[in-house]
């Protein structure tokens, strides 16, 4: 890595493919992102994302087969924004079902309104910063949230030419 390349704690947890085990994974990221700042509406959105994206593995990722299977969550802690990996080692996405889940079918409804895992990729494009899908030996979508300072985004030159 060279000098230029920011250092992430990260934070790592293997959870059982199984909805009951949910509570565990928004548990974590809600625990971390509390310790990093993050407001209270910052952290709810944080939570429920991973959890969609959690649903999803315990959805689609493991369904051909008996076993089934782990979710793979990593936490990239870095000064400025909160990076989670979540992956599984599934059947991988069709594309149908990637174009399907961020299509947004339900534009009418309120959140409340849905099951947790209804909106999918779509509601968590919404409420994340940056949001990238691969696949791999299974799915894996890359989520991450800035910390903001006064309602921006922080960037070190802001903070030092307020300073001056």
């Amino acid at each position: 890595m060279g000098p230029n390349r920011p250092q992430a704690d990260v934070i790592q947890l293997t959870l059982p493919s199984k909805a009951e085990y949910l509570g565990v994974a928004r548990l974590t990221v809600s625990g971390i992102a509390n310790r990093m700042g993050f407001s209270y509406e910052e952290i709810e959105d944080i939570k429920l994302a991973v959890g969609e994206a959690c649903t999803n593995v315990v959805r689609h990722a493991y369904k051909e087969t008996e076993n089934p299977g782990s979710i793979h969550i990593q936490c990239h802690v870095y000064e400025d924004r909160l990076m989670i990996e979540v992956s599984d080692q599934g059947v991988g996405f069709s594309n149908e079902l990637i174009a399907e889940q961020l299509t947004p079918i339900y534009a009418g409804k309120s959140l409340e309104d849905l099951d947790e895992g209804g909106l999918g990729l779509y509601l968590i494009h919404t409420l994340m910063d940056e949001v990238e899908t691969r696949s791999e030996s299974g799915v894996v979508v890359s989520m991450t949230k800035y910390v903001r300072q006064d309602g921006v985004a922080g960037n070190d030159w802001t903070i030092s030419e307020a300073e001056i």
